[in-house]
């Protein structure tokens, strides 16, 4: 403990920060000050609450409603994006994309969660005169896309609820979940089944899957996705691309 309380002291003050920020990120839950510091920082008591205060200050963390816990703010949310922007060239991983296309032939993307939505950070585009494009840095609701429902599904049950209740969910199409009951039915489904289906209810005339990149605690690291039109795309086509989607998920995970 003496040492580890000596390793303390001797880290600079510009590192505290991101000690703090790593702790936070890593937990993937609110956390207070004092939670923080016990996860292995050792700080004194007034020195952690100073440097947790100024992350807020600065928009790098955001308190929550109970007043004493922290998640991400927008500063550092829009930092993690940046990276996950940076990373489309990142070969292996947008690889995995391409293998995947080759199998589906339809336009196959990359999505993390951001708040009350999805970004997508890398694509590979079917060549098809008829596509439906979403662009990169595009963000999409998520009770209405496979990938939406897939990081609902495997969100805590307690937060899944609160925002579904609270949230509006928009119709984009007749075919939207716009009922929160209805929609948390068929979130335990989707996490044992591993993948969900967009069938026309985010686009009129687009269908696709989903499945997660999980890391080694469960947790959703990205989404894979694919989609086309329904004139080239059956609801039964999808379903027999599901094992190479999931093998493709496999391999986004395996590379952390």
């Amino acid at each position: 403990m003496e040492d580890d309380t000596q390793n303390n002291r001797n880290v600079p003050p510009s590192l505290r920060n991101l000690q703090i920020l790593e702790v936070l990120a890593h937990a993937a839950r609110p956390m207070t000050a004092t939670e923080i510091n016990a996860a292995g920082l050792g700080l004194p008591k007034p020195t952690i609450h100073r440097l947790v205060t100024h992350l807020e200050q600065e928009g790098y963390l955001s308190r929550q409603l109970d007043g004493r816990s922290y998640l991400p703010g927008q500063k550092l949310r829009q930092m993690m994006l940046g990276v996950m922007h940076a990373s489309q060239f990142d070969l292996p991983r947008h690889d995995v994309l391409v293998r995947l296309f080759a199998s589906v032939r339809e336009t196959c993307s990359i999505s993390i969660p951001d708040g009350d939505a999805l970004v997508y950070v890398d694509r590979v585009e079917t060549h098809w005169p008829l596509r439906l494009v979403i662009e990169l840095g595009a963000r999409v609701p998520l009770h209405a896309t496979a990938a939406g429902k897939v990081s609902l599904a495997h969100m805590p049950a307690a937060a899944a609820e609160k925002y579904l209740r609270n949230a509006r969910l928009h119709p984009h199409t007749e075919r939207t979940f716009t009922e929160a009951e209805a929609l948390l039915a068929e979130l335990p489904r989707i996490r044992e089944q591993g993948h969900a289906t967009d069938e026309q209810e985010f686009i009129p005339g687009m269908v696709g899957a989903s499945a997660p990149a999980l890391d080694p605690r469960g947790r959703v690291l990205a989404l894979l996705t694919f989609h086309g039109p329904i004139q080239r795309l059956s609801m039964q086509q999808v379903m027999a691309h599901l094992p190479a989607l999931k093998r493709a998920a496999g391999e986004i995970a395996a590379l952390g």
